[in-house]
């Protein structure tokens, strides 16, 4: 089956390329024409572990191509998804939808046969319903089908979560619509994967639903941190208690400096509002929201606190700028609070991340950026963990006391055990021990 894919960012790009794998023929489409040159380059414009391969080999093979010419991706195509960004809405919170609704709009004007149009970003309930409406100004109702097809992509592992998916939500109105989704998503069907087919406001609501949820799993887990802090409790081993707990689970209950990336901040938010909108206050979800972003401001004074309540003049090396290990995404990561805070209070910061300092640089002022973590850390008053990049997880200790001019870390990931450090003289501060 031919289909287009309209935007070539991680989720357009990542699905695009996973549907090739399936064997289809897929056409990703994006205006910005330096993104579609360097894609047909084989250049990736996101880090996404694998990603680069599967692309050079279906591009290959002839079933991956790229254009900046929607009319061409749609020809002959079944189905075209709409994998834009929805960024919040500056000022209020609220998903922006233009580029959502201006790729329907420039679909229904190359509608010639039946097609299935699929939003793939995420979107607040009713914007499949909006959709359809805009069409229907332009196509007669059986000349298309508008569906939900959310993603659940975790950016580190978004093709094995693709390929080897818990489950794939469809929203679809009508059986023909199903029809076409059953074909693009057959492969999954031989491998017994579990389809939720509903209606295309449940599909919508599922997305923000699953992200509301596990962002609260993260805020819940950083709040008993704070407890733990506070009554000499440690809240791995709390986390560890519950989580093995089969109707609580061990994921996402993993303390640290909070939340971040593309998704869970925006779409919280947007689940908020979108909820306010409808008359139905989502009061646990706008605490998770608003936990997650004290949470980070939070962690700049756990820094100022392991060295001695000033940080005027200190020299603070910072490990990892990422919301996560495994990308190269900025987007809303912890550093963005935490070392601008820190430099508020007069820090002198110096950082490194194996895939996030080409972003970084535009993202953070002042900031002097090394390409080794030892560098990193020459002279520092303290040490700050803020991703737990693998490559950080197994530091030679011995050598990172000889270049800190002080023996203190911060391990805002608690990937090193309080125990050990001390035992090597470090002043260690961990979350929730």
């Amino acid at each position: 089956m031919k289909i287009a894919v309209i935007g070539s960012g991680y989720v357009g790009l990542v699905s695009g390329t996973c549907f090739s794998e399936f064997g289809h023929e897929v056409v990703c489409v994006d205006k910005d024409t330096g993104k579609i040159d360097a894609l047909k380059a084989g250049k990736m414009p996101i880090y996404e572990p694998g990603l680069a391969g599967m692309v050079a080999r279906n591009a290959e093979a002839g079933r991956l191509s790229f254009t900046t010419d929607l009319a061409t991706a749609m020809d002959g195509a079944k189905a075209v998804f709409i994998a834009v960004g929805t960024p919040s809405r500056r000022g209020d919170g609220h998903a922006d939808l233009q580029y959502v609704f201006a790729a329907a709009d420039e679909i229904g004007d190359l509608i010639r046969d039946y097609t299935v149009v699929v939003t793939k970003s995420t979107v607040p309930v009713g914007t499949g319903a909006q959709i359809k409406d805009r069409l229907l100004k332009k196509l007669d109702a059986d000349m298309f089908d508008v569906c939900s097809n959310p993603e659940f992509l975790r950016e580190g592992a978004a093709i094995e979560d693709f390929m080897r998916p818990d489950r794939v939500v469809v929203g679809a109105e009508t059986e023909r619509a199903q029809a076409v989704l059953r074909e693009l998503y057959r492969p999954l069907f031989l491998n017994e994967t579990p389809v939720v087919f509903t209606n295309r406001e449940t599909a919508e609501v599922i997305k923000y639903a699953a992200n509301a949820f596990l962002a609260t799993k993260i805020s819940f887990i950083n709040e008993m941190a704070d407890l733990c802090e506070k009554v000499g409790a440690d809240v791995q081993e709390v986390a560890k208690g519950i989580g093995l707990d089969k109707r609580i689970g061990g994921k996402f209950l993993h303390a640290g400096p909070g939340f971040g990336g593309s998704c869970f901040p925006k779409d919280t938010r947007a689940l908020v509002h979108s909820a306010d909108d409808a008359g139905v206050p989502m009061r646990i979800v706008r605490s998770v929201v608003e936990v997650n972003e004290a949470r980070k401001l939070a962690m700049a004074d756990k820094v100022k606190k392991a060295v001695g309540g000033d940080l005027k003049g200190k020299r603070v090396a910072v490990l990892g700028l990422t919301f996560k290990p495994n990308t190269d995404d900025m987007r809303e990561s912890p550093s963005l609070d935490i070392i601008p805070a820190l430099q508020k209070d007069g820090a002198e910061i110096h950082a490194n991340d194996p895939k996030g300092m080409e972003e970084a640089k535009h993202l953070l002022e002042n900031v002097t950026f090394h390409d080794d973590p030892y560098d990193t850390m020459k002279g520092a008053d303290v040490l700050v963990i803020v991703t737990e990049w693998n490559q950080y997880r197994a530091l030679d200790m011995e050598r990172v006391k000889d270049l800190l001019a002080a023996p203190v870390i911060v391990d805002l990931r608690n990937i090193y055990g309080r125990a050990d450090l001390a035992a090597l003289g470090f002043d260690y501060t961990g979350i929730g021990r």
